[in-house]
Protein backbone atom coordinates (compact mmCIF):
# COMPACT_ATOMS: atom_id res chain seq x y z
CA UNK A 1 0.00 0.00 0.00
CA UNK A 2 1.22 3.46 -0.86
CA UNK A 3 2.57 5.44 2.54
CA UNK A 4 0.48 8.50 1.72
CA UNK A 5 -2.60 6.05 2.43
CA UNK A 6 -2.04 6.15 5.87
CA UNK A 7 -2.30 9.98 6.05
CA UNK A 8 -5.73 10.18 4.54
CA UNK A 9 -8.38 10.46 6.57
CA UNK A 10 -10.97 8.15 5.28
CA UNK A 11 -14.99 8.50 5.20
CA UNK A 12 -17.47 5.73 5.49
CA UNK A 13 -17.28 5.00 1.39
CA UNK A 14 -13.44 4.76 1.17
CA UNK A 15 -13.31 2.95 4.30
CA UNK A 16 -15.58 0.21 2.97
CA UNK A 17 -13.79 -0.03 -0.06
CA UNK A 18 -10.55 -1.23 1.53
CA UNK A 19 -9.96 -4.93 1.21
CA UNK A 20 -9.52 -6.53 4.51
CA UNK A 21 -5.74 -7.25 3.87
CA UNK A 22 -5.23 -2.92 3.52
CA UNK A 23 -7.29 -2.81 6.58
CA UNK A 24 -4.65 -5.17 8.29
CA UNK A 25 -1.79 -3.33 7.22
CA UNK A 26 -3.56 0.10 7.75
CA UNK A 27 -3.75 -0.92 11.44
CA UNK A 28 -0.69 -2.28 11.95
CA UNK A 29 1.43 0.75 10.54
CA UNK A 30 -1.02 3.18 12.42
CA UNK A 31 -0.40 0.96 15.50
CA UNK A 32 3.62 1.22 15.25
CA UNK A 33 3.22 4.39 14.88
CA UNK A 34 1.54 4.83 18.20
CA UNK A 35 3.91 3.00 20.07
CA UNK A 36 6.45 4.70 18.91
CA UNK A 37 5.24 8.08 19.89
CA UNK A 38 3.99 7.12 23.28
CA UNK A 39 7.85 6.51 23.70
CA UNK A 40 8.73 9.34 22.58
CA UNK A 41 6.47 11.51 24.79
CA UNK A 42 7.29 9.14 27.49
CA UNK A 43 11.00 10.28 27.46
CA UNK A 44 10.02 13.72 27.06
CA UNK A 45 8.00 13.34 30.12
CA UNK A 46 11.35 12.05 31.87
CA UNK A 47 13.38 14.58 30.62
CA UNK A 48 10.98 17.62 31.92
CA UNK A 49 10.03 15.46 35.09
CA UNK A 50 11.32 12.49 35.60
CA UNK A 51 14.28 11.33 37.59
CA UNK A 52 17.56 12.36 35.85
CA UNK A 53 19.55 9.58 37.75
CA UNK A 54 20.66 6.06 36.60
CA UNK A 55 20.38 5.03 40.06
CA UNK A 56 17.98 2.28 40.79
CA UNK A 57 16.59 2.62 44.20
CA UNK A 58 14.43 -0.72 45.44
CA UNK A 59 11.56 0.41 47.88
CA UNK A 60 9.30 -1.74 48.84
CA UNK A 61 5.20 -0.63 48.92
CA UNK A 62 4.78 -1.42 52.15
CA UNK A 63 7.80 1.06 53.44
CA UNK A 64 5.67 4.08 51.22
CA UNK A 65 3.39 6.64 52.86
CA UNK A 66 0.79 8.26 51.56
CA UNK A 67 1.05 11.94 51.20
CA UNK A 68 -0.36 13.06 54.72
CA UNK A 69 -0.43 9.68 55.79
CA UNK A 70 1.91 8.83 59.00
CA UNK A 71 3.07 5.44 60.75
CA UNK A 72 0.54 4.68 63.51
CA UNK A 73 0.87 1.50 65.29
CA UNK A 74 -2.82 -0.74 65.94
CA UNK A 75 -5.03 -0.32 68.39
CA UNK A 76 -4.27 -2.33 71.25
CA UNK A 77 -0.84 -3.16 70.60
CA UNK A 78 2.20 -1.85 72.60
CA UNK A 79 5.58 -2.26 72.11
CA UNK A 80 7.21 -4.10 74.88
CA UNK A 81 9.75 -2.55 77.37
CA UNK A 82 13.65 -3.34 77.37
CA UNK A 83 14.86 -2.88 81.15
CA UNK A 84 18.36 -0.65 80.62
CA UNK A 85 20.90 -1.21 83.53
CA UNK A 86 21.76 1.29 85.51
CA UNK A 87 25.59 3.47 84.63
CA UNK A 88 27.14 6.59 85.42
CA UNK A 89 27.46 8.45 82.42
CA UNK A 90 31.80 9.48 81.48
CA UNK A 91 32.26 13.44 82.24
CA UNK A 92 32.91 15.18 78.71
CA UNK A 93 36.70 16.24 78.31
CA UNK A 94 36.94 19.59 77.45
CA UNK A 95 37.00 20.70 73.90
CA UNK A 96 40.18 22.89 73.17
CA UNK A 97 40.17 26.09 71.87
CA UNK A 98 39.89 26.33 67.92
CA UNK A 99 42.68 28.82 68.36
CA UNK A 100 45.23 26.49 69.32
CA UNK A 101 44.54 23.91 67.11
CA UNK A 102 46.80 23.62 63.69
CA UNK A 103 44.79 23.28 60.68
CA UNK A 104 47.87 23.83 58.04
CA UNK A 105 50.53 21.15 56.94
CA UNK A 106 53.48 22.93 58.70
CA UNK A 107 55.99 21.74 56.43
CA UNK A 108 53.79 23.88 53.35
CA UNK A 109 52.61 26.58 54.90
CA UNK A 110 55.03 29.50 56.40
CA UNK A 111 54.39 30.62 60.16
CA UNK A 112 55.01 33.47 61.36
CA UNK A 113 55.86 33.66 65.08
CA UNK A 114 54.86 36.49 67.05
CA UNK A 115 55.66 36.59 71.00
CA UNK A 116 53.73 37.90 73.16
CA UNK A 117 54.31 38.57 77.34
CA UNK A 118 51.99 38.75 79.62
CA UNK A 119 51.22 42.48 81.63
CA UNK A 120 52.02 40.95 84.80
CA UNK A 121 55.77 40.81 83.96
CA UNK A 122 56.55 44.32 82.48
CA UNK A 123 59.57 45.90 84.26
CA UNK A 124 60.81 42.77 85.99
CA UNK A 125 64.12 41.27 85.27
CA UNK A 126 64.61 37.83 83.55
CA UNK A 127 66.13 36.75 87.09
CA UNK A 128 62.41 37.51 88.89
CA UNK A 129 60.39 35.04 86.62
CA UNK A 130 60.45 31.72 84.98
CA UNK A 131 59.01 30.52 81.45
CA UNK A 132 57.64 26.98 82.07
CA UNK A 133 55.69 26.47 78.91
CA UNK A 134 53.87 28.08 76.12
CA UNK A 135 50.32 28.21 74.78
CA UNK A 136 49.87 28.64 71.26
CA UNK A 137 47.24 30.26 68.94
CA UNK A 138 47.03 30.07 65.46
CA UNK A 139 44.96 33.07 63.16
CA UNK A 140 45.11 32.43 59.29
CA UNK A 141 46.44 35.47 57.54
CA UNK A 142 47.29 37.64 54.11
CA UNK A 143 49.62 39.37 52.59
CA UNK A 144 48.33 42.34 50.33
CA UNK A 145 50.50 41.26 47.48
CA UNK A 146 52.79 38.01 46.99
CA UNK A 147 54.70 39.42 44.03
CA UNK A 148 58.37 39.90 44.95
CA UNK A 149 61.30 42.09 42.84
CA UNK A 150 64.24 40.04 43.15
CA UNK A 151 67.18 42.50 42.38
CA UNK A 152 70.88 41.28 41.46
CA UNK A 153 73.53 43.42 42.67
CA UNK A 154 76.57 42.95 40.83
CA UNK A 155 79.81 44.59 41.98
CA UNK A 156 81.87 46.32 39.17
CA UNK A 157 85.50 45.58 39.91
CA UNK A 158 88.88 47.36 38.59
CA UNK A 159 91.56 45.34 38.78
CA UNK A 160 94.54 47.60 39.61
CA UNK A 161 97.16 44.68 37.77
CA UNK A 162 95.91 45.87 34.34
CA UNK A 163 93.44 48.11 35.04
CA UNK A 164 90.71 45.94 34.01
CA UNK A 165 86.74 46.04 34.74
CA UNK A 166 85.19 43.22 35.37
CA UNK A 167 81.58 42.41 36.55
CA UNK A 168 79.51 38.76 37.45
CA UNK A 169 76.92 38.08 34.64
CA UNK A 170 73.19 38.21 35.36
CA UNK A 171 71.55 34.78 36.45
CA UNK A 172 70.31 33.35 33.25
CA UNK A 173 66.37 33.22 33.11
CA UNK A 174 64.41 30.30 31.58
CA UNK A 175 63.24 32.93 28.81
CA UNK A 176 65.91 34.78 27.32
CA UNK A 177 65.90 38.61 27.50
CA UNK A 178 63.02 38.25 29.57
CA UNK A 179 62.20 40.36 32.98
CA UNK A 180 59.97 36.99 33.97
CA UNK A 181 61.75 34.56 36.95
CA UNK A 182 60.99 31.27 36.23
CA UNK A 183 58.86 31.33 40.11
CA UNK A 184 56.50 34.08 38.11
CA UNK A 185 56.21 32.03 34.65
CA UNK A 186 54.98 28.79 36.87
CA UNK A 187 52.51 30.93 39.16
CA UNK A 188 51.31 32.62 35.78
CA UNK A 189 50.13 29.22 34.03
CA UNK A 190 48.91 27.63 37.32
CA UNK A 191 46.59 30.73 38.06
CA UNK A 192 45.06 30.73 34.62
CA UNK A 193 45.27 26.74 33.55
CA UNK A 194 44.32 25.58 37.47
CA UNK A 195 42.53 28.43 39.48
CA UNK A 196 40.54 29.62 35.78
CA UNK A 197 42.31 33.36 36.86
CA UNK A 198 42.19 34.90 33.69
CA UNK A 199 44.90 37.39 32.34
CA UNK A 200 43.37 40.15 32.73
CA UNK A 201 42.60 40.15 36.64
CA UNK A 202 46.04 39.08 36.91
CA UNK A 203 47.41 42.10 35.09
CA UNK A 204 44.81 43.91 37.62
CA UNK A 205 46.41 42.46 40.47
CA UNK A 206 49.79 43.17 39.44
CA UNK A 207 48.71 46.85 38.88
CA UNK A 208 47.36 46.97 42.87
CA UNK A 209 50.52 45.52 43.65
CA UNK A 210 52.25 48.56 42.49
CA UNK A 211 53.68 46.62 39.37
CA UNK A 212 54.17 48.23 35.70
CA UNK A 213 53.75 45.62 33.18
CA UNK A 214 51.51 45.77 29.84
CA UNK A 215 48.79 43.08 29.11
CA UNK A 216 50.96 41.69 25.88
CA UNK A 217 53.49 40.74 28.09
CA UNK A 218 51.34 38.62 29.88
CA UNK A 219 50.09 36.79 27.06
CA UNK A 220 53.61 36.35 25.30
CA UNK A 221 55.15 35.22 29.15
CA UNK A 222 52.52 32.32 28.98
CA UNK A 223 52.82 30.80 25.67
CA UNK A 224 56.63 30.94 25.96
CA UNK A 225 56.33 29.38 29.32
CA UNK A 226 54.25 26.35 27.69
CA UNK A 227 56.68 25.79 24.75
CA UNK A 228 58.79 24.76 27.70
CA UNK A 229 56.40 22.24 28.35
CA UNK A 230 55.85 20.56 25.56
CA UNK A 231 58.93 18.18 25.75
CA UNK A 232 57.44 16.83 29.35
CA UNK A 233 53.97 16.91 27.21
CA UNK A 234 55.22 14.65 24.56
CA UNK A 235 57.02 12.35 26.99
CA UNK A 236 54.11 11.52 28.83
CA UNK A 237 52.20 11.43 25.81
CA UNK A 238 54.74 8.67 24.78
CA UNK A 239 54.77 7.08 28.15
CA UNK A 240 50.56 6.31 27.55
CA UNK A 241 50.73 5.13 23.69
CA UNK A 242 53.05 2.65 25.34
CA UNK A 243 50.37 1.64 28.14
CA UNK A 244 48.71 -2.12 27.42
CA UNK A 245 45.39 -0.52 28.55
CA UNK A 246 44.56 2.93 27.40
CA UNK A 247 41.04 4.56 27.91
CA UNK A 248 39.96 7.35 25.44
CA UNK A 249 37.18 10.36 25.55
CA UNK A 250 36.36 12.86 23.49
CA UNK A 251 34.31 15.86 24.46
CA UNK A 252 33.32 19.28 22.14
CA UNK A 253 34.65 22.40 23.27
CA UNK A 254 34.18 26.19 22.14
CA UNK A 255 37.53 27.58 20.22
CA UNK A 256 38.75 29.60 17.59
CA UNK A 257 36.78 31.82 15.85
CA UNK A 258 34.08 30.85 13.60
CA UNK A 259 30.69 32.69 12.46
CA UNK A 260 30.54 36.40 13.39
CA UNK A 261 29.79 36.34 17.47
CA UNK A 262 30.19 32.86 17.52
CA UNK A 263 33.22 30.47 18.16
CA UNK A 264 33.88 26.94 16.41
CA UNK A 265 33.12 23.63 17.78
CA UNK A 266 36.39 21.54 18.55
CA UNK A 267 37.21 18.65 20.76
CA UNK A 268 39.70 17.44 23.32
CA UNK A 269 40.49 13.87 22.93
CA UNK A 270 41.42 13.12 26.77
CA UNK A 271 43.68 9.94 26.80
CA UNK A 272 44.28 7.69 30.23
CA UNK A 273 47.07 5.53 31.12
CA UNK A 274 48.01 2.64 33.06
CA UNK A 275 50.72 4.95 35.37
CA UNK A 276 47.81 7.34 35.95
CA UNK A 277 49.15 10.25 33.26
CA UNK A 278 46.24 11.98 31.76
CA UNK A 279 46.94 14.22 28.18
CA UNK A 280 44.43 16.27 25.74
CA UNK A 281 45.16 16.23 22.83
CA UNK A 282 42.73 18.90 20.79
CA UNK A 283 41.35 18.35 17.40
CA UNK A 284 39.39 20.18 14.91
CA UNK A 285 36.35 17.78 14.84
CA UNK A 286 35.27 13.76 16.04
CA UNK A 287 36.47 12.69 12.65
CA UNK A 288 37.75 8.64 12.71
CA UNK A 289 41.10 9.59 11.89
CA UNK A 290 41.58 11.60 15.08
CA UNK A 291 42.00 8.30 16.85
CA UNK A 292 44.96 7.20 14.90
CA UNK A 293 46.56 10.29 15.33
CA UNK A 294 46.48 10.43 19.09
CA UNK A 295 47.62 6.81 19.50
CA UNK A 296 49.52 6.07 16.25
CA UNK A 297 49.90 3.06 14.67
CA UNK A 298 52.11 0.70 16.97
CA UNK A 299 50.31 -1.00 20.09
CA UNK A 300 51.47 -2.94 22.60
CA UNK A 301 51.60 -6.77 23.04
CA UNK A 302 47.78 -7.40 24.04
CA UNK A 303 46.61 -3.91 23.96
CA UNK A 304 43.75 -3.06 25.13
CA UNK A 305 41.05 0.24 24.15
CA UNK A 306 38.67 0.96 26.93
CA UNK A 307 36.30 3.85 25.68
CA UNK A 308 32.27 4.19 25.26
CA UNK A 309 30.43 3.14 22.02
CA UNK A 310 31.53 5.47 19.53
CA UNK A 311 32.28 3.83 16.17
CA UNK A 312 35.45 5.49 15.32
CA UNK A 313 37.18 3.59 18.74
CA UNK A 314 36.19 0.40 17.02
CA UNK A 315 37.55 0.95 13.78
CA UNK A 316 40.66 2.01 15.09
CA UNK A 317 40.73 -0.93 16.96
CA UNK A 318 40.04 -3.33 14.22
CA UNK A 319 42.61 -1.33 12.23
CA UNK A 320 45.84 -2.15 14.63
CA UNK A 321 44.33 -5.51 16.06
CA UNK A 322 43.80 -4.21 19.66
CA UNK A 323 40.88 -5.39 21.69
CA UNK A 324 38.39 -3.02 21.92
CA UNK A 325 36.69 -3.09 25.24
CA UNK A 326 33.43 -0.99 25.97
CA UNK A 327 32.11 1.14 28.89
CA UNK A 328 29.89 -0.97 31.34
CA UNK A 329 28.04 2.85 32.36
CA UNK A 330 27.10 3.13 28.88
CA UNK A 331 26.27 -0.73 28.21
CA UNK A 332 24.30 -0.10 31.23
CA UNK A 333 22.22 3.06 29.68
CA UNK A 334 20.88 0.99 27.14
CA UNK A 335 19.29 -1.27 29.37
CA UNK A 336 18.02 1.82 31.50
CA UNK A 337 16.50 3.45 28.27
CA UNK A 338 14.55 0.29 27.41
CA UNK A 339 12.82 0.24 30.85
CA UNK A 340 9.24 1.32 29.19
CA UNK A 341 9.97 -1.20 26.14
CA UNK A 342 10.84 -4.37 27.85
CA UNK A 343 10.70 -3.70 32.17
CA UNK A 344 11.15 -6.93 33.11
CA UNK A 345 14.06 -7.97 30.91
CA UNK A 346 15.79 -4.59 31.71
CA UNK A 347 14.85 -5.30 35.22
CA UNK A 348 16.42 -8.23 34.80
CA UNK A 349 19.57 -6.98 32.90
CA UNK A 350 20.17 -4.08 34.97
CA UNK A 351 20.07 -6.46 38.26
CA UNK A 352 22.76 -8.88 36.44
CA UNK A 353 25.09 -5.94 35.74
CA UNK A 354 24.27 -4.44 39.13
CA UNK A 355 26.28 -7.68 41.36
CA UNK A 356 28.85 -7.07 38.65
CA UNK A 357 29.63 -3.75 40.57
CA UNK A 358 28.95 -5.07 44.01
CA UNK A 359 31.72 -7.57 43.30
CA UNK A 360 33.90 -4.49 42.07
CA UNK A 361 32.89 -2.81 45.15
CA UNK A 362 33.67 -5.38 47.33
CA UNK A 363 37.12 -6.21 45.66
CA UNK A 364 37.73 -2.19 46.30
CA UNK A 365 36.77 -2.59 49.95
CA UNK A 366 38.69 -5.34 50.58
CA UNK A 367 41.89 -4.26 48.59
CA UNK A 368 42.39 -7.36 46.36
CA UNK A 369 44.69 -8.34 44.16
CA UNK A 370 46.25 -10.81 41.67
CA UNK A 371 44.71 -14.07 42.40
CA UNK A 372 42.57 -13.35 45.51
CA UNK A 373 40.80 -10.76 43.14
CA UNK A 374 40.62 -13.36 39.72
CA UNK A 375 38.90 -15.89 41.91
CA UNK A 376 36.30 -13.37 43.36
CA UNK A 377 35.32 -12.20 39.80
CA UNK A 378 35.52 -15.43 38.33
CA UNK A 379 33.00 -16.98 41.16
CA UNK A 380 30.91 -13.87 40.35
CA UNK A 381 30.26 -15.34 36.81
CA UNK A 382 28.19 -18.22 37.46
CA UNK A 383 25.32 -16.98 35.85
CA UNK A 384 24.60 -18.11 32.18
CA UNK A 385 26.16 -16.15 29.68
CA UNK A 386 24.23 -17.48 27.25
CA UNK A 387 21.05 -16.29 28.85
CA UNK A 388 22.30 -12.91 29.98
CA UNK A 389 23.20 -12.14 26.14
CA UNK A 390 19.58 -13.35 24.54
CA UNK A 391 18.03 -11.12 27.35
CA UNK A 392 20.04 -7.95 26.55
CA UNK A 393 18.81 -8.85 22.76
CA UNK A 394 15.34 -9.44 23.73
CA UNK A 395 15.34 -6.17 25.51
CA UNK A 396 16.61 -4.16 22.63
CA UNK A 397 14.88 -5.53 20.46
CA UNK A 398 11.96 -4.24 22.38
CA UNK A 399 13.40 -1.02 22.58
CA UNK A 400 13.40 -0.80 18.63
CA UNK A 401 17.41 -1.25 18.42
CA UNK A 402 17.64 -4.37 16.38
CA UNK A 403 15.35 -7.02 14.62
CA UNK A 404 13.94 -10.07 15.26
CA UNK A 405 16.10 -12.10 13.04
CA UNK A 406 19.10 -10.06 14.08
CA UNK A 407 18.41 -10.70 17.64
CA UNK A 408 18.11 -14.81 17.62
CA UNK A 409 21.49 -15.36 15.70
CA UNK A 410 22.93 -12.49 16.94
CA UNK A 411 22.61 -13.87 20.79
CA UNK A 412 23.53 -17.46 19.90
CA UNK A 413 26.62 -16.76 18.17
CA UNK A 414 27.75 -14.54 20.66
CA UNK A 415 26.62 -17.22 23.58
CA UNK A 416 28.56 -19.69 21.60
CA UNK A 417 31.89 -17.23 21.51
CA UNK A 418 32.19 -16.48 25.01
CA UNK A 419 31.62 -20.11 26.82
CA UNK A 420 34.23 -22.13 27.74
CA UNK A 421 34.74 -25.77 27.83
CA UNK A 422 31.69 -27.50 29.09
CA UNK A 423 29.72 -24.81 28.79
CA UNK A 424 31.37 -22.79 31.49
CA UNK A 425 32.23 -19.41 31.38
CA UNK A 426 36.51 -18.61 31.27
CA UNK A 427 38.09 -17.42 33.99
CA UNK A 428 38.63 -12.87 32.84
CA UNK A 429 41.36 -11.04 32.96
CA UNK A 430 41.45 -7.48 34.09
CA UNK A 431 40.69 -5.73 31.28
CA UNK A 432 38.03 -8.50 30.10
CA UNK A 433 35.69 -6.34 32.81
CA UNK A 434 34.93 -3.97 29.99
CA UNK A 435 35.39 -6.15 26.89
CA UNK A 436 32.55 -6.41 24.34
CA UNK A 437 31.31 -9.60 22.64
CA UNK A 438 31.56 -7.82 19.33
CA UNK A 439 35.56 -7.95 19.67
CA UNK A 440 36.29 -10.48 21.80
CA UNK A 441 38.19 -13.21 20.03
CA UNK A 442 36.31 -16.15 20.43
CA UNK A 443 36.62 -18.12 24.21
CA UNK A 444 37.83 -15.32 26.00
CA UNK A 445 36.32 -14.21 28.88
CA UNK A 446 32.61 -13.22 29.01
CA UNK A 447 32.78 -9.92 30.60
CA UNK A 448 31.87 -7.62 27.97
CA UNK A 449 29.32 -4.97 26.95
CA UNK A 450 25.94 -6.28 25.71
CA UNK A 451 25.97 -6.43 22.25
CA UNK A 452 24.14 -4.19 19.70
CA UNK A 453 25.17 -1.52 22.46
CA UNK A 454 26.01 1.93 21.14
CA UNK A 455 26.83 2.81 24.37
CA UNK A 456 23.80 5.75 24.41
CA UNK A 457 25.72 7.54 21.51
CA UNK A 458 24.98 7.72 17.93
CA UNK A 459 27.12 5.91 15.55
CA UNK A 460 27.77 9.05 12.76
CA UNK A 461 30.97 10.59 12.86
CA UNK A 462 29.45 13.94 12.17
CA UNK A 463 26.97 14.60 15.49
CA UNK A 464 28.35 16.01 18.17
CA UNK A 465 28.29 15.34 22.18
CA UNK A 466 30.25 14.81 25.05
CA UNK A 467 31.09 11.35 26.41
CA UNK A 468 31.76 10.20 30.67
CA UNK A 469 33.18 7.13 30.23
Amino acid sequence: MDSARYQTVYNLEQAAALCPQEVLDLCQTLSAEITALKQQIDWFKRQIFGQKSERRIDVTPSGQLSLGEFPTPPPGSESPGRPVAAHTRQPTSKRPSDESVPFFDENRVPVEVVELTAPEVEGLSPEDYEVISHKDSYRLAQRPGSYVVIKYRRPVIKLKSNQTLVCANAPAGVIEGSRADVSFVAGLLIDKFAYHLPLYRQHQRLADAGITVSRPWLTQIGQQGITLLEPIYEAQFASIRSSRVKAMDETPIKAGQGAPGKLKAAYFWPVYGEGDEICFPFFASREFKHVEAALGLTAAEGAVLLSDGYQAYSHYAAQIGITHAQCWAHTRRKFFDAQDAEPEAAAQALALIGDLYQVEERIREQKLTGAREARLSSGACQTDRRAFLRLGWRTLRGAGAVTAQSADQGAGLRARSTMGTGGLPRRPGRADRHQSPRTRPAGDSPWGAAPGCSAGRSSAPGRSGSSRA
